[in-house]
Formats: structure tokens, sequence, C-alpha cells
């Protein structure tokens, strides 16, 4: 017995030992994110952890359509799905660890030499493979990590999407802006249009005056349908990301010369990103479960033990199943793989070349990531000068359009000079609308690069509690 229960020990031990250890990839991280020639942002690792959305954005049109957005948009729904499928996946190889139990009854008829006979059965049977080699324990962690990295998952679309919603809110405020100094235009253009014309029906001017009059107007013209068209693709693409069907009308009373652009966002150091992101987290946790499909496929090319058992009754009568005839039995086997030209081997090959992709992935997300922070950044440093500057130049040509039009009706100046002035007002005012909209997308990429906040007040209540009974 001594013996027998040394021999359990040594394959427990050896059972520990399958297969190589799993440990978290180590990534060399910058200690600052690379310095622009404009760097105005505030670099503030505690408050990075914190971000908050409904604060960020600071606008309830907005903070409606995100929270509509969390519930009931289709991918979100779709990931929550993922998530019970990968917890029945976890419930079901956890499972796999202890023994199995089935139920089984029978009956037997028969007739040997005019006599009939009759027997019924009934017994329940064992069937356990004993884990030495960790193969289940391996599954279990990773569809442990599988899980995780659907949760994970889940998050990453969630904060997607509350960027895609505010990207998409911030367009149709760009296109409505641009849509109502095209409708402007159009209706200044048409009044210039109805006097230039009676001026060359008095013979006043010549017909080219009222020719270029015409293209100016025609002009504003086309851009109205086209400002429509966009606005009303823009609100149906909104309507589907809030899982809705695609419709005309969504109600949003904001303007976006009302909305507040310069604001700071805390970017924090480049080792938070690795704790924030949670696309980052996702691909960890799917090497991780992919590196354990290596213990798995290890562990496969081993001796495996089953302990088999079955308990039950036989009896030529049905009613005395329960009083005699009770028997049982027991045993135990080894099966073990000698010779199958090389398909064990290449399996554990096979799963350590997806653990490497898998890793590779990870370190590429987070290369990603990085690129993603550093793009956002410069973007809002340059976007912030390059709005300044089109401020100015709309202003000017605004002031130069009045001026050319007072000197055009004394006579001091052409109609071309006015019809020039008047382009470059027009082009002015809409290239300020475009960069300001710029200039939102890209806080918002750098808040979706940073990895969010948090999604909603009770979940950032409910982290401290529980990060204040982890302290207790």
């Amino acid at each position: 017995m001594k013996k027998f229960y040394g021999a359990i020990i040594l394959l427990l031990v050896l059972g520990s030992c399958v297969g190589p250890k799993y440990s978290e990839p180590k990534t060399d991280v910058a200690e600052s994110y690379k310095a622009y020639m404009y760097d105005t942002l505030v670099n503030n690792a505690d408050t990075v952890l914190n971000l908050r959305w409904w604060k960020f954005f600071n606008d309830a049109d907005l903070d409606t359509l995100i929270q509509h957005a969390l519930v009931y948009n289709k991918d979100v729904l779709m990931a929550a799905s993922r998530i019970e499928q990968s917890e029945a996946i976890l419930g079901m190889t956890k499972a796999d660890q202890y023994p199995g139990f089935n139920l089984s009854a029978g009956a037997l008829f028969g007739e040997t030499a005019g006599t009939k006979s009759t027997k019924y059965n009934a017994g329940i049977g064992l069937n356990w493979e004993l884990d030495f080699w960790g193969k289940y324990r391996a599954s279990s962690e990773g569809a442990r990590a599988e899980l995780l990295s659907s949760e994970y998952g889940m998050r990453s679309i969630q904060m997607s999407l509350i960027s895609n919603v505010a990207h998409s809110y911030y367009l149709i405020l760009d296109l409505e802006n641009r849509l109502d100094i095209s409708n402007k235009t159009k209706a200044s253009r048409d009044s210039a249009l109805q006097i230039i014309d009676a001026r060359f029906q008095g013979g006043i001017i010549p017909e080219i005056d009222l020719n270029q009059a015409q293209i100016n107007l025609a002009i504003a013209e086309g851009a109205v349908p086209l400002y429509e068209r966009q606005l009303a693709i823009a609100k149906n693409s909104l309507a589907v990301l809030l899982g809705e069907k695609p419709r005309s009308i969504i109600p949003i009373h904001q303007k976006l010369d009302s909305v507040e652009l310069l604001v700071d966002i805390p970017y924090g150091i480049p080792s938070t990103l690795l704790l924030r992101r949670p696309d980052i987290l996702a691909s960890r946790e799917a090497y991780h479960a992919q590196f354990k499909q290596i213990n798995v496929a290890v562990a496969q090319r081993l001796p495996s033990i089953s302990i088999t058992g079955m308990f039950g009754a036989a009896s030529t009568a049905l009613g005395n199943l329960s009083a005699s005839g009770m028997a049982w039995s027991a045993g135990a086997g080894l099966l073990s793989p000698i010779f199958e030209f090389g398909k064990n081997k290449r399996r554990v090959d096979m799963q350590r070349a997806k653990a490497k992709e898998m890793l590779y992935q990870y370190e590429n997300t987070i290369n990603l990531s990085f690129l993603e922070v550093e793009n956002a950044l410069v973007s809002i440093q340059t976007l912030k000068i390059e709005m300044q500057a089109k401020q100015r130049q709309a202003d000017a040509a605004m002031n130069a359009e009045r001026l050319s039009k007072m000197r055009y009706d004394k006579g001091a100046a052409s109609y071309l000079e006015v019809l020039d002035n008047q382009r470059s007002s027009f082009e002015a005012q809409l290239g300020l609308s475009q960069i300001k909209q710029s200039l939102l997308s890209a806080y918002l990429d750098l808040y979706k690069a940073l990895g969010g906040g948090w999604l909603s007040a009770e979940e950032e209540e409910q982290a401290k509690n529980d990060e204040q009974a982890k302290k207790k």
C-alpha cells in the first residue's frame, strides 16, 4: 500500500509539472509620451483612471443618447451573449474534473428450449478520468481566461460605442451648422440676385454680372441638398448605434457653437494604458487562454487513468429489484497513446504556434494603443492652433464680404471682387465648422485611446466600495 500511495503522489507531482508554466507577458513601456511642440495637455495618472463620460461631455442630449445605446445597442447585446457562452463553457470544463454518474435500466426477454425468461436490471454507473496531468485544470483555467477576455471585450465594445455615438452626434451638429450656413448664404445670394437682375434690366450693369450672381446662387443651392443628404445619413447611422431602426428625426437641441471645445483630458503615464484599455486586457486573456491549450495538448500525450464502477440490481421480477440481486463492480483502466505518426506531438506544436500568434497579437494591440494615444495628442494640439487660424480667416472673410458689397454699391469695386469675397466667406465659415468638429473628434479619439472611463456612476461607486473592502 505504501508503494501504491507513493506512486499516486508521484503521479500528482508529475501532473503538476506537465507543460510550460504561464506568466504574464512582459512589455517595455516608455516613461512618457512623445513630447510635442505644443504640449498643453494635463499629465495626471490618478485622474485618467477616473474619467467620467457624463462629465467629460457635459451635454444632456448626448448623455441621453449614450445611456440608451449602452442598453439597446445590438453589438453590446451580442457581447453580453458571448459572456454568457463563456460562462457556460467554464462551467462545463470545470465539471470534467469530477466523477460522472449515470443511471441505466433495462429488460431482457428471451426463450430457451421452450422456456421463456425475463430479466430486469437497474444500476448507477460511475466514470472518472483522474486528472493526474492537469488536463482538465488547464482547460478550466483557459476557459476562465476566455471568460475574462469576453468581459473585457464587451467593455471595449461599450467604450467604442460611447465614442462612436459622440462622433455621430458631433458630426450631426457640424452638418446642421453647415446646412444652416448654406441656407443663410442661399437666402442672401437670392436677394442679391434679385437686385442684380433689376439693375441689369435697367441697363445699369452688364449681363456678365448677372451670370456671375446666378453662378454664386447655384453654388449655395447645391450645398443645401448636399448637407441635407449627409445629415440624414448621419442620423440614420446614429439610430442604428442606438439599437433602433434608421429614422430621419432624432431630437437634438444642442448647437455646435455652444459646445465647449477647449477642455483638458488627463492622459496619464503610458503604463496606465496597460491597466486601463479593455482591448489590451482582452488580448492578454486571449493569450492566456490559448497558452493553457499547450498544457492540454501535452497532457493528451500522456496516459489517462479512468475509474469505472457500477452499483445496481438484477432480478427476474420487476418488483424484486430492490430486494434481491444487488451487485456492484469497480475497475480502473489505463489508456496511453503509443504510436500515432506524430499526431499528438504536432498537436502540441500547433498550440504553441497559436499561443505565439496570440502573444504577437497582444504586443501589436499595445503598439496600436500607444499609436492611437500619440496621434490623438498631436491632433488636439495642432487642431487647436488650426482652429484659431480658421476663426481669424472666417472673421476676416465675412468682414471683407461686407466691405466689398459696400464698395460695389458705391461703384468703387467690380462685382468680381464681391463674388470672390462671397466665395471666400462661404468656404471659410464651412471650414471653421468642420475644424471644430475635427477637434471634437480628436478629443473623442483620445478619450477612447485612453481606455474610456467609468460606464456609470453606480459602477464607479461600487468599485470604490470594493477597494475600501479590500483595505479592511
